[in-house]
C-alpha cells in the first residue's frame, strides 16, 4: 500500500507525543529541563556521526575531510533566502494558530516545541528517500524505521518541552505524504551524490537544532532550509564543491 510509511511515521510520533505528554506530568520542572539538554546533546551526537559521515573520506590508514565549500555555500546562501523569505516566522505563525485552534493558548512554550521537534524530525536524508521509496516502489520500510528513532525522540521532547511537541506528525504527515505522492517526479532528481549532499547539509541543520535545544533558541534553523535544496542543486554542477 503506497502511503503506508507516512502513516505509520504519523502515528509513531503521535504515540510518543501522548506518551511523552503523560510522561513529563511525572518529573518537576527542572528535571524536565535536564531532560531537554540531554535530548539536545542527543541530537547534537546524532547530527555529528551523519555530517562526519559525508565529510570524511577513509583510504587506508588516512582520514581526509572535504566538501567544506560545499557547506560554507549552501549554508550562507540557503539562510539568506530563509531570512529573506520569513520562513521562520510562517512556522511561528502556524504554531501559534495550532496553539489556539487546540485549546494551548496558556502554553507559553508550545510553539517553540512544535517548531524545534518538526524540525528535528523532517529534516535529513530518510524523510525524503524514505518517502520516495514508498511512492514509487511501495516499499515502507526506511519510513519504518525512521518511525522507531521519531518515536523515541519525540517521548523525549514532549517530556521535556510540552505537547506542542506532539503536534509535529502533522508536518511530518503532510512532508513526507506529499513527497510520497510526487515520488515519480522526484526519483529521478534524488541520485546518489544528491542525496549524500542533502544529508550532509540536513545533518548540519539537526546540530543547529541540537544547540537551540542544549543552550537556548539561538539559530533560526527554519530559515536556513533552502540550504538543503541547494546541497541537491549542486549535486548537479559540472563541478564538485
Amino acid at each position: 500500500m503506497i502511503g503506508l510509511g507516512t502513516i505509520i511515521n504519523t502515528v509513531a510520533v503521535i504515540a510518543g507525543g501522548l506518551i511523552g505528554h503523560f510522561a513529563g506530568g511525572l518529573f518537576k520542572k527542572e528535571q524536565q529541563e535536564a531532560l531537554n539538554r540531554v535530548c539536545g546533546v542527543s541530537v547534537l551526537f546524532i547530527a555529528i556521526a551523519g555530517a562526519m559521515e559525508g565529510m570524511l573520506t577513509v583510504e587506508g590508514a588516512t582520514i581526509t575531510s572535504g566538501k567544506a565549500m560545499l557547506v560554507v555555500l549552501c549554508l550562507t546562501i540557503g539562510a539568506l533566502i530563509g531570512e529573506l523569505a520569513g520562513i521562520e516566522n510562517w512556522f511561528e505563525k502556524f504554531g501559534e494558530w495550532l496553539k489556539i485552534k487546540t485549546g494551548n493558548a496558556s502554553d507559553t512554550r508550545f510553539v517553540d516545541a512544535f517548531v524545534t521537534t518538526s524540525l528535528t524530525i523532517c529534516i535529513g536524508a530518510m524523510a525524503i528517500v524514505g518517502a520516495i521509496q514508498d511512492g514509487v516502489l511501495g516499499d515502507y520500510t526506511t519510513l519504518a524505521i525512521k518511525s522507531v528513532l521519531d518515536f523515541i525522540i519525540v517521548v523525549m521532547m514532549t517530556s521535556s518541552m510540552g505537547k506542542g511537541s506532539a503536534f509535529s506528525a502533522i508536518p511530518i504527515f503532510l512532508f513526507e505524504g506529499t513527497i510520497t505522492i510526487l515520488a515519480k517526479l522526484i526519483s529521478p532528481i534524488m541520485t546518489d551524490l544528491a542525496i549524500n549532499y542533502l544529508s550532509l547539509i540536513g545533518s548540519i541543520l539537526i546540530f543547529c537544532v541540537g544547540i537551540n535545544l542544549v543552550w537556548g533558541k539561538k539559530l533560526r534553523v527554519a530559515n536556513m532550509l533552502p540550504a538543503v535544496v541547494l546541497a541537491v542543486i549542486a549535486a548537479y554542477l559540472p563541478w564538485q564543491l
